[in-house]
């Protein structure tokens, strides 16, 4: 009999180190990608979530839609494994080289065997690069 589990927490960080005793480590966590031009190319983003309340084996699957409501890119299936309905499942996924081809709010979708679990929003952003770094800086001779 399987029970379908619940989904604690989702959240898009920078990297992911795990400790020996198991623990993770979430570094730069963000909701909103910045850039001075477009299409930008984001080199690495983690996606860690955390199922719990539910047993039995499921498949997770992550989209990253556009502001048409289009993928943009689209992760693998991910086994959730729960040997009873005490155990937790945490799942970290890596997404490489993701275009982002204009700003605009994108959004993050997460379903459980077919089934929609949550949609977050993930805000694309054009921005000025700050003061002084428009022109590369000059080469240093020593």
């Amino acid at each position: 009999m399987s029970m379908m589990p619940d989904l604690q927490s989702s959240l898009l960080c920078d990297d992911v180190r795990q400790e020996r005793t198991g623990k993770f480590i979430l570094i730069g966590i963000f909701d909103m990608l910045g850039s001075a031009t477009f299409p930008l190319r984001h080199p690495r983003m983690y996606l860690v979530t955390r199922w719990c309340s539910g047993e039995g084996e499921f498949a997770q699957q992550t989209s990253i839609l556009g502001p048409d409501m289009q993928p943009i890119a689209q992760g693998r299936r991910i086994p959730v494994r729960l040997a009873n309905s005490e155990a937790s499942a945490t799942n970290i996924e890596v997404f490489l080289n993701t275009e982002f081809r204009a700003p605009g709010l994108h959004w993050v979708e997460i379903s459980l065997d077919d089934d929609l679990k949550l949609r977050f929003p993930l805000r694309v952003q054009k921005i000025n690069p700050p003061p002084g770094q428009q022109q590369p800086p000059p080469s240093s001779t020593h």
